[in-house]
């Protein structure tokens, strides 16, 4: 991982010193970035690194940190465009635990495969196809992940291939080495199958259903995980913004043929003062009774979340947010002052800059 360091960003600072933009006859090449820090009181008040164990940003104690630095290069040639991305930051420490190559967020190489540019194939590490909420948290309503965002995929590895008829749809079919992963954990596992429908009846309308189909391991060897994961995203005028979610999944059982279920529904709505100040508020619930995408001590996960930010954009470029979020279990899962309690309430500060 070394070497990747010392290969790559000397070759970004170059760019990035060339300006945001360079063209050498048709290859253009592009620089851009991101940076965000952050505070987070956790009035459960934490001990462990990690203070709630299925959430992977922002998630230190009474510290200020980096949630996610990004560097990136993406360069076009033709009909051929390439991405490559590096990062760091307490979210890569807690996500990426798992892989080897935690710090390369994007390795893209894209093809269209026609004049009008509405076939493509894509094949590399990339962020994910599915959920509304990526890891750069200015594209989000909220500054934290919902608890259905933070519990499904931020990046895949896969090979892409998505068609755009005309403005109003695209569809996309992936083949990738499994949820959420970079390298394949069982080399006797089939490529995971994906797809995506984007419907946009008009400008400020997206409908979207992602789903995803693999054999995914657990102790007891493959199991056949199933997943669907649909939003509206919907701007009313100037001020209002809302965003409604819902996921659901099931995976085969350790034991016979049943099959074990999850499913979290979410409802963000965003208000917009003017353009130095908005407001948002979110309400949510997790039920995965059997642990098979948080397990939390073995407890039936089931909880219930409301949050509600303020930001603040002095420039277009930089955004500074606070969020107060509270966490209610119908379980004694979180704990406080070494015994077991039922909910959490954390403030969560940012300031983010983004080129």
């Amino acid at each position: 991982m070394k070497k990747i360091w010392q290969f790559s960003l000397p070759l970004l600072f170059v760019f990035s010193f060339s300006g945001k933009a360079q063209t050498i006859d048709s290859l253009k090449i592009d620089f851009s970035g991101f940076i965000e820090s952050y505070y987070a009181y956790d009035f459960n008040q934490h001990s462990e690194n990690q203070k709630i164990p299925f959430l992977y940003n922002y998630n230190r104690h009474n510290e200020f940190n980096i949630n996610n630095a990004l560097l990136r290069v993406r360069a076009s040639y033709e009909n051929v465009y390439a991405s490559f991305a590096l990062h760091a930051g307490t979210y890569v420490e807690d996500n990426y635990a798992a892989e080897d190559l935690k710090w390369v967020s994007e390795a893209i190489v894209g093809i269209y495969l026609d004049k009008k540019r509405k076939h493509t194939i894509e094949m590399g590490i990339m962020p994910s196809y599915i959920g509304f909420e990526t890891a750069i948290s200015n594209s989000n309503l909220t500054l934290t992940r919902s608890m259905l965002a933070e519990n499904s995929p931020y990046f895949m590895t896969c090979i892409k291939y998505q068609f755009q008829p005309n403005d109003k749809w695209t569809l996309a079919t992936l083949f990738t080495n499994g949820w959420q992963r970079i390298s394949k954990p069982d080399n006797s596992a089939l490529p995971a199958f994906g797809s995506q429908i984007i419907y946009k009846p008009f400008e400020k309308a997206v409908l979207n259903w992602s789903t995803f189909i693999g054999d995914e391991p657990t102790e007891f060897g493959l199991r056949t995980r199933y997943f669907s994961n649909l939003f509206f995203d919907y701007q009313w005028n100037e001020n209002w913004r809302t965003i409604v979610g819902f996921d659901a999944g099931m995976q085969k059982s350790s034991v016979g043929d049943k099959y074990e279920k999850w499913f979290s529904p979410v409802l963000i709505a965003q208000y917009t003062f003017n353009s130095k100040w908005q407001t948002a508020f979110r309400t949510e619930y997790y039920q995965d009774e059997n642990n098979v995408i948080i397990n939390v001590n073995g407890i039936a996960f089931k909880t219930f979340g409301n949050s509600f930010n303020i930001d603040f954009l002095p420039t277009k470029r930089v955004k500074i947010r606070t969020e107060a979020r509270w966490l209610k279990s119908q379980e004694a899962i979180f704990i406080k002052d070494n015994q077991s309690v039922e909910d959490n309430f954390f403030i969560t500060t940012s300031m983010s800059f983004e080129f």
